[in-house]
């Protein structure tokens, strides 16, 4: 684990662009600082839904794996999706309450928002501009001890491993679609996406509506969709036709493409 101060000040001056990770100048992954409480109870059933409207968190491919991130870290939803490796920072942890020699990854898919009414050293831990993991209990326990209640972390992000292809799942109403776009590999988030019926060869940009929700304006109710996505390491792909003519508000569909 990589933590002396010479190699912090390098994911400044120095970042590679390989699935948005921060690198040293001898490509090997920084290490950097935060810190991580838990919420959701012992099962996670309290981190279903969140910010990036996932829903359920286990039909969606990311089970109890999951941390809520701090204002700083999640980026108006952007970083919805992303994958980080956490660990617990052995130097500054109490060893009482520190599992040292592991690390688990998680999937961003809530917000742990601000608390200006606490310093953000007593309480608004996830206040600007701290970068904090509130992770699902199950997550955290890897890393740290129940008692602890908080404690210092390394994280690095990672590129994300997922089974199958990506899904979009479609809400909303006439005029007003909708798409959730989750189980993204590699860079793990979205930057930007487009949408194409089939009977136009134009293609008409999304715009994030909310954490991994992109919106359209127009009516595309019951015509043949096609989706392009641009991840956040600037990959694009064509999901053409992916949706069929005649699909109804709610219904979820799985692609064989994976970044």
């Amino acid at each position: 684990m990589t933590s002396a101060p010479a190699r912090a000040i390098a994911v400044v001056a120095l970042v590679l662009t390989c699935c948005g990770l921060a690198m040293a100048a001898d490509n090997a992954p920084v290490w950097l600082r935060a810190h991580a409480t838990f919420y959701g109870g012992a099962d996670a059933s309290d981190t279903m839904g969140g910010a990036c409207g996932y829903g359920n968190l286990y039909s969606a491919g990311y089970g109890t794996r999951t941390a809520a991130l701090s204002q700083a870290l999640f980026n108006d939803g952007a970083a919805c999706g992303q994958c980080y490796k956490i660990a617990c920072d052995r130097k500054l942890a109490d060893p009482m309450f520190c599992k040292p020699g592991v690390s688990v990854t998680i999937t961003a898919t809530n917000l742990c928002p601000p608390n200006y009414a606490l310093p953000s050293d007593n309480g608004g831990w996830c206040n600007p501009p701290r970068p904090h993991f509130d992770m699902a209990q199950p997550a955290w326990e890897k890393i740290g001890v129940y008692k602890g209640g908080i404690i210092p972390v390394m994280y690095q992000r990672v590129p994300c491993v997922r089974k199958g292809g990506v899904r979009f799942k479609i809400a909303g109403h006439d005029y007003f679609n909708l798409v959730n776009v989750f189980n993204v590999a590699a860079a793990g988030s979205i930057k930007s996406m487009d949408v194409k019926t089939s009977n136009s060869d134009a293609w008409a940009p999304m715009g994030r509506n909310w954490g991994a929700n992109w919106q359209s304006l127009a009516n595309l109710t019951g015509k043949m969709l096609s989706f392009r996505l641009t991840n956040t390491d600037g990959q694009t792909l064509v999901f053409n036709n992916i949706v069929p003519a005649g699909w109804t508000f709610g219904q979820t569909f799985a692609s064989k493409l994976q970044f």
